[in-house]
């Protein structure tokens, strides 16, 4: 008996080999019948210095791009007959990836990290921030 039956996988669309492993990982928690939530996040460049450069209706177009990587991405990393929900959030990282989590009432989120640098240490920031904030458990996949 599974005792995760709601699994996010938080994938960076920009790091396919880490974020394979997540689906890979996620995999291995599901059982027949499963739905896995794959979640990526467009970020919020807002009102910054940055966001000024890009032009009007940018965003938009990002979360639209976005859409169709994840399906292609899931498409060619996902097994056949595994039953999936494509999340495109935007704004801050791991906070919309707390919040997919909680829309979808997940048991368990699968996050990736990158290698460890001297500011780091274990997780990134984003995976260091899900595990301390999620309200259910959270596996980091290296």
């Amino acid at each position: 008996m599974n005792i995760f039956r709601r699994v996010l996988a938080a994938v960076d669309l920009s790091q396919e080999q880490g974020s394979a492993r997540v689906l890979a990982a996620a995999c291995e928690t599901l059982e027949e019948g499963d739905t896995l939530h794959v979640v990526t996040v467009v970020p919020d460049f807002g009102m910054s210095i940055v966001g000024s450069f890009f032009p009007s209706g940018h965003e938009g177009k990002m979360v639209s791009q976005a859409q169709d990587a994840l399906h292609a991405f899931t498409k060619a990393h996902l097994p056949d007959g595994i039953s999936k929900q494509h999340i495109v959030a935007h704004g801050n990282i791991y906070e919309e990836i707390l919040n997919a989590a909680d829309t979808v009432k997940a048991d368990l989120i699968v996050v990736g990290t990158h290698p460890a640098s001297a500011r780091d240490y274990v997780l990134g920031p984003n995976a260091e921030r899900i595990t301390r904030h999620a309200k259910c458990s959270v596996l980091a996949v290296r």
